[in-house]
Parts: C-alpha cells; sequence; structure tokens
C-alpha cells in the first residue's frame, strides 16, 4: 500500500472513532471537504503542515500517520543505502536522513524535485513554525519568499524563518536534488 493510502486510512479510522464529519474536520483545519475526501481514499497527498493540522484536530502525534517503528536502527550513522524513500507526491520523493526521525529537533531531508507540469506554474506559498535551510546539490531550484523569486544553483543555499510565505518548485526539465533541514522537526515525539 503506498504513503498516500496509508495516510488516508490513518485519518478516515480516527475520524470515525471521533464521530467527526468531514465537515466538522473541514472547519477546523481549513481544509476543503474535497480534499479531505481524497486524502482519506488516498488519491492525493498532504503538505507537513496540513497534516498537522489534521493530528492536532484528531489529537494524535503527526509521527502516528507514518511507520517509524519498523527496523529501528539506533545507530548514528544512516548508510545511503539505507536510506527510506517517502513519495510525498507524484513529482516529489523525499529521503529522511536520520535514523532518528522522531527523537531530534531538527529533520534532515534529501528532496528530489521532478519538473513542475506547465498548468502548476503558479506556487502556492505558506508558512509555518521555524526555520527552513536548504542546499542544492543538483539541478536549478526556484524559491519564492513572499514577493521575491530566486533561482539557486548547484552549491547555493537559503536559510529562512519559515514564518516567511515561501515555497519551491523545478521550472526546469531535469530532477533538482537538494538537502533541507527544518526546525522544529514536525515529526519528533512530544
Amino acid at each position: 500500500m503506498d504513503t498516500n493510502a496509508v495516510i488516508g486510512l490513518r485519518i478516515k479510522n480516527l475520524r470515525n472513532e471521533k464521530k467527526y464529519t468531514l465537515k466538522y474536520m473541514s472547519e477546523n483545519t481549513g481544509l476543503s471537504i474535497g480534499f479531505l475526501s481524497q486524502l482519506e481514499r488516498g488519491m492525493t497527498s498532504v503538505a507537513v503542515d496540513s497534516l498537522s493540522k489534521i493530528a492536532a484536530l484528531l489529537d494524535v502525534e503527526l509521527s502516528s500517520f507514518f511507520d517509524t517503528d519498523t527496523n529501528i536502527n539506533d545507530s548514528h550513522i544512516l548508510r545511503r543505502y539505507e536510506h527510506k524513500a517517502t513519495v510525498v507526491s507524484p513529482g516529489i520523493i523525499e529521503y529522511a536522513l536520520s535514523n532518528h526521525v522522531t527523537d531530534y529537533k531538527v529533520l534532515p531531508r534529501l528532496v528530489e524535485l521532478m519538473p513542475t507540469a506547465a498548468d502548476e506554474s503558479e506556487l502556492e506559498l505558506y508558512t509555518h513554525a521555524g526555520e527552513e535551510f536548504i542546499y542544492i546539490l543538483e539541478g536549478i531550484l526556484t524559491i519564492q519568499i513572499e514577493n521575491d523569486v530566486y533561482q539557486l544553483y548547484p552549491g547555493d543555499s537559503a536559510h529562512i524563518r519559515s514564518a516567511l510565505k515561501h515555497n519551491w518548485k523545478n521550472d526546469t526539465n531535469n530532477v533538482v536534488r537538494f538537502l533541507t533541514v527544518h526546525t522544529p522537526n514536525p515529526f519528533k515525539r512530544a
């Protein structure tokens, strides 16, 4: 079962346990009923910020939506061949760069961003708590911070307060690979 289907099923089960309607979920998370319905059926992916709102409403840890306890490794070292891929959406693949995704204050990830479809050229900007650091490994990343748009090349980096409206995309025909580190870690267990 793919990640979107697993997350959607867990949301639906928790919602039903609490006897919440999709309308109630929509009103209390700011997400549309249609989006929530598609999410529960595994037909769409969800941003971590939106999933965090859902987790708060359902009174569960964000990490409960992910299978983080399989093959737990107490090692401080994570070998490249041990990286687990998470398909966030058809255009984004993320790799956790730590064996301790739920234990630390920062979340280091490697992101592979596929080219943006022509009809997806407009960026939806968002905010969240904390800070975000990005380092470009390969390709050209377009990042928008508030009203400013930048193209970042291999070796370039960005460090922003995540309260600023921002987002990134790939306007090229090649995959963009970059490291990103977020704080606070949305998957950290309390």
